[in-house]
């Protein structure tokens, strides 16, 4: 028995790269798995991987920009299991770099749109489910761009520090409660997010997504204590 035996996790994103190396690590430890991402096939990629590692998952082909869409989860979620034991918020885009004046309105209401409205969407349709288990844990994957700002990263570097300041918003409400909300910071992780943002860099000197999986676990645990942190994952200085 793992240590997430019989939980109910759901996770977005979840088609590759981190979001897919979670639900394994998740499957691994006995976790029943909703998957979340806009494409079936690399839904069935991870789900492939999921029942190799001895579980069973819920495939949702999703667009997260759909708010309306993500409270329809809640609702089927709510009737399928009447709880959520763990909401991972992985899914994300970078944007684009450059001048922060020169950006199009359109990529930067994309950004926000993903990074931070879409996670919103999902704290305020699974509230409820996750205030139902005995154990709620929402875990949101950050980024060391919001607190070590550089040139350039305008959108993606605002998006994910207005998502820290969600989720340690959510965690104060939330801290006299059983439910713990955290921010998990990967660091230089092997994804393709990481080689879109920086085209030329060594993947050696990058982690695999597989090792930082590990961090998730410790965060999803019914045992973990710690509310309103961001966990940075060991990675290697750039």
């Amino acid at each position: 028995m793992g240590c997430l035996d019989g939980r109910i996790a759901l996770i977005t994103g979840a088609s590759r790269g981190l979001g897919a190396a979670v639900a394994e690590c998740f499957a691994a430890e006995g976790a029943e798995l909703i998957l979340v991402a806009r494409t079936s096939g690399g839904l069935e990629e991870t789900d492939d991987r999921v029942r190799a590692a001895g579980s069973k998952a819920t495939l949702v082909p999703l667009d997260l920009m759909d708010g309306t869409a993500i409270d329809q989860l809640g609702g089927v979620i709510a009737q399928r299991w009447g709880r959520l034991d763990v909401l991972v918020g992985n899914a994300a885009m970078l944007g684009p770099l450059g001048p922060a004046g020169h950006g199009e309105p359109m990529l930067w209401d994309e950004v926000f749109g993903l990074n931070v409205t879409a996670n919103w969407r999902l704290i305020r349709s699974m509230d409820a489910l996750l205030r139902a288990s005995d154990a709620g844990r929402a875990i949101f994957v950050t980024s060391r761009a919001a607190r070590r700002i550089k040139a350039y990263w305008a959108p993606y570097a605002a998006s994910k520090a207005a998502l820290e300041a969600l989720a340690k918003s959510y965690a104060a409400e939330l801290e006299k409660t059983a439910v713990k909300v955290n921010l998990l910071d990967p660091g230089i992780t092997r994804t393709r997010m990481r080689a879109e943002a920086m085209p030329g860099e060594d993947p050696a000197v990058q982690t695999p997504p597989e090792e930082i999986a590990r961090a998730f676990v410790a965060l999803a645990d019914a045992a973990c204590s710690i509310n309103g942190q961001i966990i940075e994952a060991q990675f290697p200085v750039a």
